[in-house]
């Protein structure tokens, strides 16, 4: 997962405000987060109740839904949206402040894994609780808001590492290991857990249904109603996402790593891969991006 955000143009911005209100964030393609620095604020959202948050407190954006941040609760269409742009925080006091880190997608799709989780995760940081997280903050606010030699190579690295241990501390709070995505539809995930532990074995929409225990056609429209994409086009993005792992974690060929996922020759393979993720797979293996774009 880290690995294909890293295709996207990372960036951080600390944020402060004051006075009545917030900022609103519009849905973007992508993921991000926010760590509330100092005072108390609320995460609001379209469609779940507003959520109190306190310093130290990490709000993961899974797939860029909209929301914002508010003094007092309120409704999402109230907040005015955030100016975007690599600003320096407003001088002067502020009733809050929070420092913000976004993977922004110029190609491709936001990982299956983060799709599979709630749009936005709130994570306690409160002092004492996770003293890896907190120095980590501590680091990436103090790179953020400086200009000492090397601060643009550590930030990416310093937002990778905290977007791990979040995701890691939210794992622990919910007790969920599984290493593929789970429905809690049994059929679907039977599928599933087939898919990821045998990602170049030539499924056939039939076969998956059979392991589901249903037919072609009714397997078809319970996948696609449960996971929200078709079977295929699901194990096309499974297949993807093994083989971005392999390009990063080893010295495969590409031929070998085709043929590992699923593909029948290294063209067919690197047409995928552009499409998915907007770069070649040689370039993806030396950890290449799209130019960076301004932004937070």
């Amino acid at each position: 997962m880290i690995h294909t955000l890293r295709v996207g143009s990372p960036g951080s911005r600390v944020i402060r405000h004051s006075g009545p209100g917030g900022l609103r964030f519009p849905a973007f393609t992508g993921s991000g987060f926010h760590i509330v620095l100092h005072g108390t604020c609320w995460l609001v959202s379209e469609d779940e109740e507003p959520v109190a948050l306190e310093p130290g407190d990490v709000v993961l954006t899974t797939c860029g839904t909209e929301h914002g941040l508010s003094r007092t609760p309120c409704a999402l269409a109230e907040l005015p949206p955030v100016v975007m742009g690599p600003f320096p925080p407003a001088p002067g006091p502020f009733d809050f402040e929070f420092l913000c880190g976004s993977y922004r997608l110029d190609h491709g799709r936001v990982p299956q894994y983060l799709r599979t989780l709630p749009g936005l995760i709130v994570v306690s940081g409160r002092p004492g609780r996770h003293p890896e997280l907190q120095a980590l903050v501590a680091l990436l606010r103090r790179d953020t808001t400086g200009t000492g030699m090397g601060a643009g190579a550590t930030r990416p690295a310093l937002q990778d590492l905290i977007l791990v241990h979040a995701l890691r501390r939210w794992h622990e709070q919910h007790d969920d290991a599984a290493p593929w995505p789970t429905t809690g539809d049994p059929g679907v995930d039977a599928a599933l857990r087939a898919m990821h532990q045998n990602p170049g074995r030539q499924w056939t929409v039939a076969q998956l249904g059979d392991l589901a225990g249903m037919s072609r056609t009714a397997f078809s429209r319970r996948f696609a109603g449960v996971v929200g994409q078709p079977p295929k086009g699901y194990l096309i993005r499974c297949r993807l996402a093994h083989g971005a792992r392999l390009l990063r974690e080893t010295d495969a060929t590409l031929a070998t790593i085709a043929r590992r996922i699923g593909y029948s020759t290294e063209f067919a393979f690197s047409s995928a891969f552009r499409r998915e993720y907007g770069t070649s797979p040689s370039h993806f293996r030396v950890g290449g991006r799209p130019a960076r774009r301004n932004g937070i």
